[in-house]
């Protein structure tokens, strides 16, 4: 049957300028996970990438580090939501990060809306995105897919039937250069592991990051 690894992007830069830029940290997170992909000797394909830098450079690094000899096809699907602009939506514009981005993802899950923007145009286009790559999948191999914490935490979500709680819940959680795996067969696609980032411990605290 076919697999298919969702694997979240290295560390971004919410420091810097531009945060849709890898980290030094978030390189060396997409090297290990290269490493890992090597070492587990996968008949690879096909390989998708969301349009974000940080997911494109991510792929890039890993796939270079894994010996995968492939040019990642770019599906906007697969992009992030517009953490940012969420951001500024949020009026209390106080606390912390985290609290900031909970409170203004669960202003938006819960809205209703069902325009471009809106959680359930986002929802249903990342459903869709899985949807088309599942079609074209082969058994015996491994689609790879470059994207974000919070378009995994929305596919774990969809597959195992949870309330918008339960997205938001995985997507606090999702390690930067982890691998959430998928398998598809008679019985659908299933979700049978979440944010593998084993590959990242022996780098140390410095490289178990959530953004």
């Amino acid at each position: 049957m076919p697999t298919i690894y969702l694997i979240r992007h290295g560390k971004a830069s919410p420091e810097a300028d531009d945060y849709d830029e890898l980290s030094a940290p978030g390189y060396e997170q997409a090297r290990l996970l290269g490493a890992e992909l090597r070492r587990r000797d996968l008949k690879v394909g096909p390989v998708v990438s969301g349009s974000l830098r940080r997911q494109q450079q991510t792929a890039h690094t890993a796939l270079a580090e894994a010996g995968v000899d492939e040019v990642p096809e770019v599906d906007r699907r697969w992009d992030e939501y517009d953490h940012l602009r969420l951001l500024a939506l949020d009026p209390r514009g106080s606390g912390s990060l985290q609290d900031r981005l909970d409170a203004s993802l669960t202003a938006w899950t819960g809205s209703g809306e069902t325009g471009p923007g809106s959680w359930n145009h986002f929802r249903d286009g990342v459903a869709s995105a899985l949807t088309d790559l599942v079609t074209r999948s082969e058994r015996g191999r491994t689609a790879l897919v470059f994207t974000s914490a919070g378009v995994i935490a929305t596919v774990c979500s969809v597959l195992l039937s949870t309330s918008t709680s339960g997205f938001l819940a995985m997507n606090r959680i999702v390690v930067n250069g982890s691998v959430t795996k998928l398998l598809h067969g008679r019985g659908g696609t299933q979700l049978v592991g979440f944010n593998d980032h084993a590959h990242l411990e022996h780098g140390g605290t410095e490289l178990m990051t959530y953004r």
